[in-house]
């Protein structure tokens, strides 16, 4: 855990750019699940006050981190989506979204995980969807999702506090985030990847 308490010294000591941050990382291309969850309760448990700031952050964090998926994703095309995700799953998830993307995005934003965040934002940016209807619905999903979890934190602050001062929970966190550092890496050379083929691609069809 010493190896990672730098970190999250500093996520906790500078305010409201910690979740924002943070926002951008986990909704983008890095794999961070609940990082940005923990990190809101633990700031909202510390700073009561400071609550609908904490909202903000992580919400706008978020949807910035959503962007720039978007931009990337439309600008791959559908081809370059399934190329990264697989033609069976993005077929599946394309079906079952339909004419019905923002409530998608907005589902994505409200879920937690394991539900597919990343895949739903580059499926329906890659199909054409308006890239400000993506960020709006986001913005506005994840601004419930963490004002409902920021008043949870409220409510059951002291005892989130000191289980998370337990050794099982130390240890179980230095897993998680060693897992998260993997899974990031394998995520971050996946896109860089394929990308790369599409465009060898194209250039062989030209």
């Amino acid at each position: 855990m010493k190896f990672f308490a730098p970190v999250v010294h500093v996520l906790l000591h500078i305010g409201i750019l910690g979740p924002l941050l943070m926002g951008i990382l986990d909704s983008s291309f890095l794999v961070l699940p609940f990082g940005n969850d923990l990190l809101v309760v633990a700031l909202v448990t510390r700073h009561r006050n400071e609550v609908p700031w904490y909202v903000l952050s992580a919400a706008g964090g978020s949807t910035i981190g959503a962007f720039l998926l978007a931009l990337v994703s439309k600008k791959l095309g559908e081809e370059g989506i399934q190329r990264i995700f697989g033609q069976r799953r993005y077929e599946k998830l394309k079906n079952r979204v339909g004419s019905r993307s923002g409530f998608a995005v907005a589902l994505a934003g409200l879920a937690p995980p394991p539900f597919p965040f990343t895949i739903v934002i580059a499926a329906v940016a890659a199909v054409g969807y308006p890239i400000w209807k993506i960020l709006v619905s986001n913005f506005l999903a994840r601004g419930v999702r963490f004002t409902i979890l920021s008043l949870l934190a409220l409510k059951f602050g002291r005892q989130i506090v000191g289980f998370a001062k337990t050794i099982p929970f130390e240890v179980a966190m230095v897993i998680f985030i060693a897992a998260c550092f993997v899974a990031s890496g394998f995520s971050v050379a996946h896109w860089l990847r394929h990308p790369k083929k599409a465009a060898s691609a194209a250039k062989v069809a030209d």
